[in-house]
């Protein structure tokens, strides 16, 4: 992959992920996003033989979807061999590379990993050639807000102390951009929507902490490599304090969740009508009068 292309450096995500899981990892926010899934899955009434999860960090999405009852053989997927199940199917290959035959998949979930990828489209190409026709791509991506506060508040001190920024945290693509990458793949009837979830903390401190534990800290391949200086660090602690805190001292942070569902295409699918070929005027179901565009109603 080109330099221009890599805006993650996945050898340092693994890495910080493996650090995260001997620090003893923070999982609430992976937990609810599983149990969001599986609730989301279950409202699906259809079976799903073979799965795949795809990269999700841990066990908690496993945990919650050995609850459903419509869903066979679920494969994990994840670059590392240490963090895969033992005892259970599991494949050790990149997201960005599907070791799957065309056509093979009845279901990809994924939770908290692919926000993370450098070729996005790219992925969702893959994933959608490896889904049976009317297989499903359900999947959870932090979003562009996530965050915002801490941006906010490291832009702000480094420009103090420092004289000049360097990213801090990463640029995850909003809501819209992916939505309009599912269709890019070629993924029918899409869905995009978004989950705010905010996380309140004693201090800015204690959320890079989480954050460590989350294997979630700096991974841009454009990241400064000089230690974080002492005094930009407290410079940002102060400047979240007195931007971001609630009446009791607590700091907030945003953790923008973007839902992602697609199918592959099949016949018996809805498709939308083609213009012109409605049986009703809408003009008529508002009870007003059709005029040509352009034209003024009369006053």
């Amino acid at each position: 992959m080109s330099d221009a292309l890599r805006v993650f450096d996945r050898t340092l995500l693994r890495a910080r992920r493996r650090r995260a899981a001997a620090l003893g990892p923070a999982t609430f926010l992976l937990e609810r996003v599983a149990e969001d899934l599986a609730e989301r899955l279950g409202a699906v009434l259809r079976d799903f033989p073979v799965a795949v999860d795809l990269g999700t960090p841990g066990e908690a999405l496993r945990h919650a979807l050995a609850r459903h009852p419509r869903l066979g053989t679920l494969i994990a997927v994840d670059a590392v061999a240490d963090h895969l199940p033992r005892g259970r199917p599991a494949v050790v290959a990149d997201e960005e590379l599907l070791p799957f035959r065309d056509a093979s998949l009845d279901l990809v979930v994924s939770a908290l990993a692919l926000q993370f990828a450098n070729d996005l489209p790219g992925v969702l190409a893959q994933i959608r050639r490896a889904l049976k026709p009317d297989g499903l791509f359900l999947a959870a991506l932090l979003g562009g807000d996530t965050l915002t506060e801490l941006r906010q508040a490291f832009t702000i001190a480094e420009a103090e102390v420092a004289g000049g920024i360097s990213p801090r945290v990463a640029p995850f693509a909003d809501v819209r951009t992916l939505g309009m990458l599912l269709q890019r793949a070629g993924l029918a009837l899409p869905v995009a929507d978004v989950d705010r979830v905010t996380v309140r903390y004693e201090t800015p401190l204690a959320l890079l902490d989480d954050l460590r534990r989350m294997g979630a800290t700096n991974v841009m391949f454009d990241r400064s490599r000089a230690p974080l200086r002492r005094g930009v660090l407290m410079r940002m602690a102060e400047v979240y304090a007195a931007r971001f805190s609630d009446a009791d001292g607590r700091v907030r942070a945003t953790f923008e969740v973007v839902w992602l569902s697609g199918w592959a295409p099949h016949p018996s699918q809805q498709k939308p009508l083609r213009p012109g070929s409605a049986a009703a005027r809408l003009a008529d179901a508002l009870g007003t009068v059709e005029r040509p565009a352009g034209e003024k109603a009369p006053r």
